[in-house]
């Protein structure tokens, strides 16, 4: 029997003609994020300092963060699979330097230089595909595609990324463990040239390329206005960046503090509980897109996403103060983590919902947002913890999550689903406007 989605093409929401891009997602993101765990001690093994082995990933994370704005624009523009093939070409040739010329002879300016233009190449890959993912899933069923893509994310450089280092280290080296990276990114790379059937897709890019150069760079522009001509589009920017605090600002300071005398868990049982925060979101990715796609994005994200992650930040703190380094403990603060984090998921299908008529400029301020998360988090644990320490940078997150809470009540955007409801049971009426501000 065919299901009604199964006959649109999709599987739980997954367009089925994009399936070999999600699994080419997760490849790349094996390759792109092995070296998360171990690069920086290695760096310092080689002899540089604390400070420049930080600087190194400074330089990387701000030109992803200028990449992932400009990458959705780039994608509407000249089409998702050229700008994903850019972007995995570039990866590989500036690893590939950056690895030969940079760590091989421990030249620092060839590190950073190197280093930081791979940091231009891999949102090139991801988000390009988060254009694809807009362009071909159907507006009421994109959280859940949205979903599935951040839950490939997950299981790449969550899951593989995190845990493969250590099992190949052992064996073949820190070195040799980079060098493996390529293989995993050119074969995300070949699956996308050759795997995934989008004919429409190809269509529109072939379309795209008869754009005039004043054209391309308004377009291109835009992805830097739209923030400013949209205030819903810039209030969930705001979100964006609030959602994934935690995300990469706990990884600065839970080690300190959890592996510290007054709390007692080791760096093993630390990594464990970190590792298991990505393998809950694998599932809680699919689940939320789903879910959202049925109760309503915004209030998901509002109780879900900003009130759940404000309960599960503070109990990442207290719960180990409390109880000490017990597998309860670990199994609870991990899950709950994971659980709030991923109730965002519905912001990848927001941001093109907003501007439908320019959905490659709303991804990218979504990109952008996402890319500022990235660096927000460490900043402020970088900041405070020397004057409030762990439990008042803690609460800099739980009160940030708090504000997110406020400000979706402002986000207007109006979710396909709930659009189509009302407007079979309202009165007809040219004046009626349905938004999904719930």
């Amino acid at each position: 029997m065919v299901t009604r989605e199964a006959s649109r093409g999709l599987l739980l929401g997954m367009p089925l003609c994009l399936i070999w891009g999600y699994v080419a997602i997760a490849l790349f993101m094996t390759g792109d994020g092995i070296e998360l765990a171990f690069l920086s001690r290695y760096v310092v093994d080689l002899g540089f300092s604390p400070t420049q082995a930080s600087f190194l990933f400074a330089v990387y994370g701000f030109l992803a963060a200028l990449s992932s704005w400009c990458s959705g624009v780039l994608a509407e523009m000249f089409g998702p699979r050229r700008i994903m093939r850019i972007g995995v070409i570039a990866w590989i040739a500036f690893h590939v330097l950056f690895l030969a010329f940079g760590l091989g002879e421990q030249n620092y300016l060839l590190m950073v230089l190197f280093y930081g233009i791979r940091g231009l190449a891999y949102p090139l890959f991801i988000y390009s595909f988060l254009v694809w993912v807009a362009q071909v899933a159907p507006r009421e069923r994109l959280a859940s595609a949205m979903g599935w893509y951040w839950t490939m994310y997950s299981i790449g450089i969550g899951f593989l990324g995190t845990y493969l280092p250590s099992f190949s280290i052992p064996h073949i080296g820190f070195m040799g463990t980079l060098w493996m990276a390529v293989v995993w990114v050119a074969v995300a790379g070949i699956m996308v040239m050759f795997l995934v059937k989008d004919d429409r897709q190809a269509q529109a890019a072939s379309a795209d390329t008869t754009m005039k150069l004043a054209e391309r760079l308004r377009e291109l522009s835009r992805g830097a206005t739209i923030l400013f001509d949209n205030r819903s589009i810039l209030i969930a920017a705001l979100v964006r960046i609030i959602c994934n605090l935690t995300l990469f600002g706990f990884p600065v300071i839970m080690p300190l503090f959890l592996t510290s005398p007054e709390v007692g868990y080791t760096m093993e049982q630390w990594l464990r509980i970190w590792g298991l925060v990505f393998i809950v979101t694998i599932f809680t990715n699919v689940m939320w897109g789903v879910i959202g796609d049925r109760i309503g994005w915004i209030r998901q994200m509002r109780w879900f996403g900003c009130a759940g992650c404000v309960f599960a930040t503070l109990a990442f703190y207290y719960l180990p103060l409390i109880y000490g380094p017990t597998t309860a403990v670990s199994i609870v603060i991990a899950v709950a983590l994971g659980i709030g984090v991923s109730a965002f998921v519905p912001m990848g299908a927001i941001f093109p919902a907003m501007a439908p008529e320019h959905k490659g400029a709303a991804i990218s301020a979504h990109n952008l947002a996402a890319g500022l998360s990235n660096f927000m988090g460490p900043a402020i644990a970088t900041v405070a913890i020397s004057s409030i320490g762990v439990e008042g940078v803690v609460w800099i997150y739980a009160l940030l999550y708090l504000v997110g809470v406020v400000l979706t009540y402002f986000i207007r955007v109006d979710q396909p689903r709930f659009s189509h409801k009302a407007a079979s049971t309202a009165p007809i009426s040219p004046q009626t406007k349905t938004s999904q501000a719930i």
